[in-house]
């Protein structure tokens, strides 16, 4: 265990029983030979990671069977702090077992949830998830290596919050459709920055090439500069953009609508909308009593479309997802 994973025993308290076990006594530290491998009919891959702003590193040996992808066997190496031996020794359990594809899917927030002793209490501090994130690196390294791509091609995404995998365009698109404005907000909404907090601002624990102040700062200033594009802000719903649409709605729908539902326990989420050469079609989810109500696809229905059609003055449908 890294002297860091405890200050004077502070720190100890956070941790959940499976990482200290993980932590002292780890199920799948070890290597894989090229002869184990073929042993067990499959093909040996070994990826590294490293991270440089703490020192830690980690080593993933896989087993593959190159006819179904199925990764027979998996084992790791690590130097760091306790919390890294933890992550990475969960991290080879979960791939055990499953494809390649379904390997590449697994997020440091998976490995961190399997780590925890009760759902809703997490597993390690959070100025410590930081290390866990070593464990979704080094199986996109492993699945380059046995795929024969180049690791870019397998990043769709421009992720801020490396710790919660939050992506660039879910921090810009909160901002836009929940008016947001402080990072406190952001953190609210999408996680983002509410771990070892380096996504935050400058000067934190890991350097990012995008931080959430910034973010914030810049996403406010295109808000504002649409708003004077669009002059005193036409109240002509044809006309407004997806994001003030769905503020319009949203209005409607406290003032007129989720008043109605709650009288009997019941409530409505709007999920998204879309516009249709007819006009424009808006999702809806239902919550509470509406939930599996005969009505809330026929009756309570029509009365919602009903409302929002002589609100907004515009055609529209609704759907229930």
């Amino acid at each position: 265990m890294g002297k860091d994973d405890l200050i004077g025993g502070a720190l100890w308290e956070f941790y959940s029983k499976k990482v200290s076990e993980r932590m002292d006594n780890p199920r799948n530290r070890g290597e894989i030979t090229e002869a184990q491998a073929a042993g067990l009919g499959g093909k040996l891959v070994v990826a590294d990671h490293g991270a440089e702003a703490c020192g830690d590193a980690v080593r993933l040996y896989w087993v593959v069977d190159a006819g179904t992808n199925i990764i027979k066997a998996a084992k790791f190496k690590s130097f760091g702090c306790g919390t890294a031996i933890a992550s990475s020794d969960m991290m080879a359990e979960l791939c055990t077992g499953r494809t390649v594809d379904e390997a590449s899917k697994i997020t440091n927030l998976e490995v961190e949830k399997a780590l925890r002793d009760t759902p809703d209490a997490p597993a390690v501090p959070p100025q410590k998830m930081h290390c866990s994130v070593m464990a979704y690196d080094v199986i996109k390294k492993a699945v380059a290596l046995y795929k024969g791509v180049d690791l870019a091609s397998l990043e769709t995404e421009t992720i801020v919050c490396e710790c919660g995998r939050v992506s660039l365009g879910t921090v810009k698109e909160t901002i836009r459709l929940n008016d947001l404005k402080t990072v406190e907000d952001i953190t609210h909404y999408t996680k983002a920055g509410g771990f070892c907090k380096s996504c935050v601002a400058p000067g934190g624990h890991e350097k990012r090439r995008h931080y959430l102040v910034d973010i914030l700062r810049e996403t406010r200033a295109e808000m504002a500069k649409e708003r004077m594009r669009a002059g005193a802000g036409s109240d002509d719903f044809a006309t407004m953009t997806s994001v003030r649409k769905m503020k319009a709605v949203e209005k409607v729908l406290d003032e007129a609508v989720r008043g109605m539902l709650a009288a009997d326990g019941g409530d409505v989420e709007l999920v998204d909308l879309k516009d249709t050469p007819e006009g424009v079609e808006i999702y809806i989810s239902y919550h509470g009593a509406c939930r599996g109500c005969p009505s809330a696809g026929a009756g309570t229905l029509a009365a919602i479309e009903g409302v929002l059609k002589q609100k907004l003055s515009h055609p529209i449908k609704v759907v229930p997802v």
